[in-house]
């Protein structure tokens, strides 16, 4: 992995996971357009859909913090596989962050980068409601036929 402060910060805050039910533990850092980097960490509970995805944390915790214009994000597992971020974690990312960088990283030093719009296509967004507010969607999506 390289040295890189995003992703050393994504995997470090993986440790900070809570995860006892299934193990499974996810860091995540996200980088304000500022160079700013903001971590979260995967919070499960028993009542799984209540779960929240260190991508989630990440963002939410920036955007409490008075950032609205990111970069990049980096999500590392220790897992076999590359991670990349669930539909709904990509779906907040795309309306909060926009078409960004999202790295996907783990503890064999495999690493792939990805455009968000690569990995959501034909996003739900607020112009799809007729709606032109504020937030991180590029709107440069193709018209759907």
């Amino acid at each position: 992995m390289s040295a890189d402060p995003l992703f050393i910060a994504a995997a470090a805050v993986k440790n900070k996971a809570h995860a006892p039910f299934s193990g499974f533990k996810v860091g995540a850092a996200v980088q304000a357009s500022d160079g700013i980097i903001y971590t979260g960490c995967n919070v499960e509970c028993a009542s799984y859909g209540l779960t929240i995805c260190a991508e989630r944390v990440a963002v939410c915790k920036a955007i409490s913090e008075g950032s609205r214009k990111f970069a990049r994000i980096a999500v590392y597992a220790e897992t076999e596989e590359l991670t990349p971020p669930c539909g709904a974690c990509r779906q907040l990312l795309w309306e909060l962050c926009g078409d960004i960088e999202v790295y996907l990283l783990n503890h064999k030093k495999q690493m792939v980068c990805y455009k968000l719009g690569d990995l959501i296509p034909l996003a739900f967004e607020a112009k799809t409601m007729g709606k032109s507010i504020g937030g991180g969607s590029t709107g440069n999506r193709p018209a759907i036929k």
